[in-house]
C-alpha cells in the first residue's frame, strides 16, 4: 500500500469527510427526470483515462432506476469497484447513477486538486483495501468519509492544478499518439500477408528463378498418397469459374481448390468427449492462442475416445488446424508438436509436401476475414463446413516460391516484432508518469510554495465553521416549520 506523502507544512493531511460532503446526494427518480437531461452511468467513463467515452441523454437510455443529481463543477467518482479508477468532473448539469458519488468542492477547494486527489496512488490503495463485497467491492460511506485526503492551501491547489492540467495533457497526448502504432502495425502485416499471398513480394526474386507448376503430376501425387494412406478422396468439390477468382496471381502459379491438393480435411470431436483427470490431452477453440496451441487448460481424455478421434484427424506436424464454429471461426494454428492429441470444435488440414505448412498459415491469415465474411455461416453461431473448406480457393506457388514467400514475410514479420516491443516498452513507460507526476505534486514538489498563501489548517476552520453555519441554519428552518 502506497504510503501518504511528506508534505509542506502549509498543508494538512486530513479525511475526506472534513473537506466534502462524502456520501450527501439528492436522489432524483425516473419520472422527475427531463427527457434531454444528460445520464452518466459507469461505462460512460474510461478507467483511468477519465476520458468521457458517450453523452447519453435521458430519452437514450431506458433508465428506471433512481439517479444522483450533480451540477457543474462536481467531481463524479465512481465507487463501485474503485480500482478501476472512474472520476469525472461534469461540465453541465445532469444525473448520474447511485454508483457514482457528486461531491461538491466548495469554496476553499479547487475541483481538480479533489479530482486529482483521488486518481493519487495512496488513495486508490485506500480504497481498494477498504472496498467491500467480493464480487461487486463498492466504497461505502463511512469509509468515504475517512479516506485520506492531502489539503493544500486555496492557491496553491489552484497552482497544481493548473501545472498538471498542462503536463497530464502532453502525456495524454504521447499515449494517444503512441496507441496508433498496434493498429499500423496490424495494417502492416496484412499488407505483407496480401502481398505474400498474391505474388507481390516475390515479384523481383521470380524473374531470377521462374518455376512452373505441373498441376496435374500435383494432383496425381495427392491421390497417391491419399491412396497409401487409405483417405477417401474428397467429393463436392466444383469447377472454378473465372468470375470467381479473387485477385490476379502470377503466370507461374495456381488457383486451387483446396480440397483437391489437401490429403485430407475433416474435423474433430462433434459430441464432448468424457473429461477425466489424466489421459490423451484434449483442445477446443479456446485453445488455439494468437496462432500458438496452447495446452495450459489440463484437459485430457480416454485412450478409447482419443483412438476414435485420433484415428479419424491423425494431427501431424505441419497440418493446419482452424477453428470452424463460433466467433473464432477462420483462427488458425499450425502444428508444432509431435505428440498425439486430440479436438474438438476444430477442422484440420492436412497438406501434402508441396505445400510450405507456413505459406499455408500464411494464405489462411491473410483471407481469414474475408473466410469468415463471405464463408461462415449460421448468423450469430458461424460455422465454416467440410464443404467450403474443400472448395475453398488457394493460390499455390511453387514450392521453391513458397518457401521464399516465408523467409520474406517471417523478416518483417520479425521487424513489426521490434516495433511492437518498443512500443510495449515505452507504452509501459508513459503509464508510469501519471501516478509519478501526482506523486511529486501531493508532495508540494510540482510548483513552488507561497508564504504569503493561507494555510491548509485555516481552510479547515472555515469549513468546519461554514458546516456548523449551516447545520444551525437547517435546524432552525426546521423549528420554524410547525404543524397546524
Amino acid at each position: 500500500m502506497s504510503k501518504l506523502p511528506v508534505v509542506p507544512s502549509t498543508w494538512v493531511i486530513t479525511e475526506l469527510g472534513k473537506v466534502v460532503e462524502y456520501g450527501k446526494t439528492a436522489k432524483v427518480e425516473p419520472n422527475q427526470i427531463e427527457p434531454t437531461a444528460w445520464i452518466l452511468e459507469l461505462e460512460d467513463i474510461e478507467k483511468n483515462t477519465s476520458k468521457l467515452l458517450a453523452k447519453l441523454r435521458f430519452s437514450d437510455r431506458d433508465s428506471k432506476s433512481t439517479k444522483n443529481q450533480f451540477e457543474v463543477g462536481d467531481i463524479l467518482y465512481g465507487k463501485l469497484r474503485p480500482y478501476l479508477n472512474k472520476v469525472l468532473i461534469a461540465d453541465d448539469a445532469g444525473y448520474c447513477s447511485t454508483e457514482i458519488v457528486p461531491l461538491k468542492p466548495g469554496d476553499y477547494l479547487d475541483n481538480r486538486f479533489l479530482f486529482y486527489w483521488l486518481k493519487h496512488p495512496a488513495f486508490l490503495d485506500y480504497v481498494e483495501a477498504e472496498s467491500h463485497g467480493l464480487n461487486m467491492p463498492r466504497l461505502g460511506t463511512e469509509t468515504g468519509r475517512a479516506a485520506p485526503f492531502v489539503f493544500a492551501p486555496l492557491n496553491e491547489q489552484k497552482r497544481i492544478a493548473d501545472k498538471l492540467d498542462a503536463v497530464l495533457a502532453r502525456v495524454d497526448a504521447c499515449r494517444d499518439r503512441l496507441d496508433r502504432i498496434p493498429t499500423i502495425l496490424k495494417r502492416f502485416r496484412q499488407s505483407v500477408l496480401a502481398a505474400a499471398v498474391s505474388g507481390q513480394l516475390t515479384q523481383e526474386w521470380r524473374s531470377d528463378n521462374q518455376d512452373f507448376l505441373q498441376i496435374n503430376f500435383l494432383y496425381a501425387l495427392v491421390r497417391e498418397e491419399r491412396s497409401q494412406r487409405n483417405f477417401r478422396n474428397p467429393s463436392g468439390i466444383t469447377e472454378i469459374e473465372v468470375a470467381a477468382i479473387p485477385f490476379e496471381i502470377p503466370e507461374n502459379w495456381q488457383w486451387v481448390r483446396l480440397g483437391n491438393i489437401s490429403l485430407k480435411i475433416t474435423d474433430g470431436a462433434h459430441n464432448t468427449p468424457k473429461v477425466i483427470g489424466s489421459g490423451f490431452p484434449y483442445l477446443m477453440a479456446s485453445d488455439l492462442t494468437n496462432g500458438f496451441l496452447d495446452f495450459s487448460v489440463t484437459r485430457f481424455i480416454s485412450e478409447k475416445e482419443h483412438r476414435e478421434l485420433h484415428n479419424k484427424c491423425q494431427p501431424q506436424v505441419g497440418d493446419l488446424l482452424v477453428v470452424n464454429i463460433g466467433a473464432g471461426t477462420g483462427n488458425n494454428v499450425s502444428i508444432d508438436v509431435d505428440f498425439e492429441f486430440s479436438f474438438k470444435n476444430l477442422a484440420i488440414i492436412k497438406r501434402p509436401s508441396f505445400v510450405h505448412p507456413k505459406y499455408l498459415k500464411f494464405f489462411f491469415d491473410a483471407q481469414k476475414q474475408k473466410i469468415f465474411n463471405e464463408q461462415t455461416r449460421g448468423g450469430a453461431q458461424p460455422f465454416l463446413s467440410l464443404n467450403l473448406l474443400n472448395n475453398l480457393l488457394f493460390a499455390l506457388p511453387p514450392i521453391d516460391e513458397q518457401t521464399e514467400i516465408v523467409r520474406r514475410v517471417e523478416s518483417l514479420f520479425a521487424y513489426a516484432d521490434r516495433l511492437e516491443a518498443r512500443y510495449n516498452a515505452a507504452r509501459a513507460q508513459v503509464e508510469k508518469l501519471t501516478p509519478a507526476l501526482l506523486a511529486k505534486a501531493f508532495r508540494g514538489e510540482l510548483v513552488p510554495q507561497d508564504p504569503n498563501d493561507e494555510p491548509a489548517s485555516e481552510l479547515l476552520v472555515c469549513i468546519a465553521a461554514s458546516k456548523t453555519a449551516e447545520q444551525a441554519k437547517t435546524r432552525a428552518g426546521k423549528r420554524q416549520i410547525k404543524p397546524s
